[in-house]
């Protein structure tokens, strides 16, 4: 059987992409977003949700590249003097692994923003991070720990065959398939973790190389090629082009919001009678 969730991610990132989850939810196929609860329009994103009670939303935890729940004062390891998260992604791995005050104000940052959700009253459908630093074995595992107090059930593994929904000619093929090899183990880790904690994931992610650029034209592409199991359709749907506030924001797209209306995606849908819906109608673990 096959299996579809189309979700969005950086709900709250700026007005253009709140209007356009919420347009791609009414009239298209999306599925769910992912709320960043402490970014600047957070609380336009919860508005627009409680008026779509069908609209899957998770935390889209951010440790990185972005503005924390707590202030500033609290978290002296892990913010600068802008009171935001570094926007160095490997620099800040490692303080996360190597340095016990920075592990400590993590834990508490982590906590805050569940917390910050759980106030929204939304339903929490699943959990992934800014940048996918979830899959930083510290980060993991706290949030193993605390996303359990808080009804924590499916989290994001981003992980992407590296030939599914290609286009003919197309370049970084090889280098895709080598960065697939190389990480395999470690994915395979982290789903480990995540289904002994009794954690649902998809079987797949879709999108993660090709962000900006899930066209209708390659969304077409890759669910008339999709195996069979669950897949996770990767998407950054905006009103307008490159919106996002930080230099590392993933630029969002126009062209994944048009491919999530077209009438052609939801009649294929309709035609291959694949279902689609949220992280928590996925199987749980060994059920």
């Amino acid at each position: 059987m096959k299996q579809v969730i189309f979700k969005a991610d950086d709900f709250g990132l700026s007005p253009a992409v709140n209007a356009a989850i919420e347009l791609a939810h009414r009239e298209g196929v999306l599925d769910g977003a992912s709320l960043m609860v402490g970014a600047r329009f957070a609380a336009d994103a919860v508005a627009r949700a409680r008026r779509l009670p069908t609209l899957r939303v998770g935390l889209h935890l951010v440790v990185v590249a972005g503005r924390p729940v707590l202030p500033a004062s609290a978290l002296p390891a892990l913010v600068g003097t802008t009171g935001e998260f570094s926007q160095h992604l490997a620099r800040t791995g490692l303080r996360y692994f190597f340095l016990p005050a920075a592990r400590r104000q993590l834990a508490a940052e982590i906590r805050a923003q569940f917390e910050a959700f759980r106030a929204t009253g939304l339903p929490l459908d699943h959990l992934d991070a800014h940048h996918h630093l979830h899959l930083h074995p510290t980060v993991l595992g706290l949030l193993i720990r605390i996303g359990r107090e808080y009804g924590l059930r499916a989290v994001r593994v981003p992980h992407e065959p590296p030939g599914l929904g290609r286009l003919a000619g197309e370049p970084g093929r090889w280098g895709r398939w080598l960065g697939a090899l190389l990480l395999a183990p470690w994915i395979a880790l982290v789903k480990y973790r995540l289904r002994a904690a009794g954690l649902r994931t998809t079987d797949r992610v879709v999108g993660l190389h090709d962000t900006g650029r899930m066209t209708t034209t390659r969304l077409l592409k890759v669910l008339r090629a999709l195996p069979a199991g669950s897949t996770e359709i990767f998407c950054h749907p905006a009103l307008s082009d490159a919106e996002g506030p930080w230099p590392l924001a993933v630029a969002a797209s126009r062209a994944e919001l048009d491919a999530l209306l077209d009438p052609e995606v939801r009649a294929l849908l309709t035609g291959l009678r694949i279902p689609h819906g949220g992280f928590c109608d996925l199987p749980r673990p060994n059920s």
